[in-house]
């Protein structure tokens, strides 16, 4: 069975930076795509960046590229979300997906999400 947990959400000023983690388990993490997508009350799904599984490419959506990096540690079967510059409009629940369909916004399995709130 997929699990997958994030975790690192939490309060920041606008400009500041966070990094988020998911933890996986119960599949072949170095074998998995692996995705970030964010969702705010009220607005659907945002895919943010996918990661191939040995992390030598990698998407990210315009809203964030530059100040948003993705990473993955096979070794740790953990992703990584490296978040600077961040700005109000980043408030959301952040999700790591495996194997996400960007067209469908179906994966092979989600996490249950970690809040990120970006507030003065």
């Amino acid at each position: 069975e997929v699990q997958l947990v994030e975790s690192g959400g939490g309060l920041v000023q606008p400009g500041g930076s966070l990094t988020l983690s998911c933890a996986a388990s119960g599949f072949t993490f170095g074998s998995a795509g692996m995705s970030w997508v964010r969702q705010t009350p009220g607005k659907g799904p945002e895919w943010l960046s996918t990661i191939n599984s040995v992390g030598d490419d990698i998407d990210y959506a315009t809203s964030v590229l530059g100040r948003f990096t993705v990473s993955r540690d096979n070794a740790k079967n953990t992703l990584y979300l490296h978040m600077n510059s961040l700005k109000l409009e980043d408030t959301s629940v952040y999700y790591c997906a495996k194997d996400l369909n960007r067209a469908t916004m179906y994966a092979d399995g989600w996490g249950q999400g970690t809040q990120v709130t970006i507030s003065p």
